[in-house]
């Protein structure tokens, strides 16, 4: 019963848009969240801040400068306003987090829709790379069946060009001398 109340909190569609690929990690930025949790980008950013000890690296990051450029560069409108400061990303398990310490049963509704988007994200990915490695797998039969196929044409060639320009067979048998 639960799950149809986090399904029907936000479309799976609107938080895979809010999903960025950062340094090699899916990330979620402090913004979006705060947006997704019902509350103030400052209060979330205050929150995190009083419990920075449990966000390490690869919980959260701080963006470069350049990393944030990009990223405000992907968007049409901008809607980042007056920013003072650059945005905290969220990975996974970071989001995980973030729901521990707001403490509303909104952040951690969200939260769960949230993890359970990013799973879908990854059974999605192992199913394109299982298809992929089928893909490959098929391709490498098909190129040695290719290498087969020229081997069988390649005998018959020399079988036909044999048939069609026979060597003299040697005559067998007894040579009456006719002398």
């Amino acid at each position: 019963m639960s799950g149809l109340k986090n399904k029907s909190l936000v479309p799976e569609e609107v938080i895979i848009n809010k999903i960025y690929l950062i340094r090699n990690q899916k990330v979620m930025i402090d913004r979006d969240l705060a947006e997704l949790y019902g509350v103030e980008t400052k209060v979330l950013k205050q929150a995190v801040k009083r419990n920075i000890d449990i966000f390490p690296e690869h919980f959260m990051f701080e963006l470069t400068e350049d990393e944030f450029r990009i990223l405000r560069s992907q968007f049409v409108t901008s809607s980042w306003g007056g920013q003072r400061y650059l945005p905290y990303v969220f990975t996974e398990h970071g989001i995980l987090q973030l729901a521990n310490i707001l403490r509303s049963k909104r952040a951690r509704q969200m939260s769960i829709r949230i993890i359970e988007v990013f799973v879908k994200m990854r059974e999605m990915l192992v199913e394109n790379l299982s298809l992929r490695l089928e893909i490959e797998s098929i391709k490498k039969k098909l190129s040695n069946y290719d290498k087969s196929i020229e081997l069988v044409f390649r005998y018959l060639d020399e079988l036909l060009e044999k048939h069609e320009n026979p060597e003299p067979r040697k005559q067998i048998g007894f040579r009456i001398n006719k002398e």
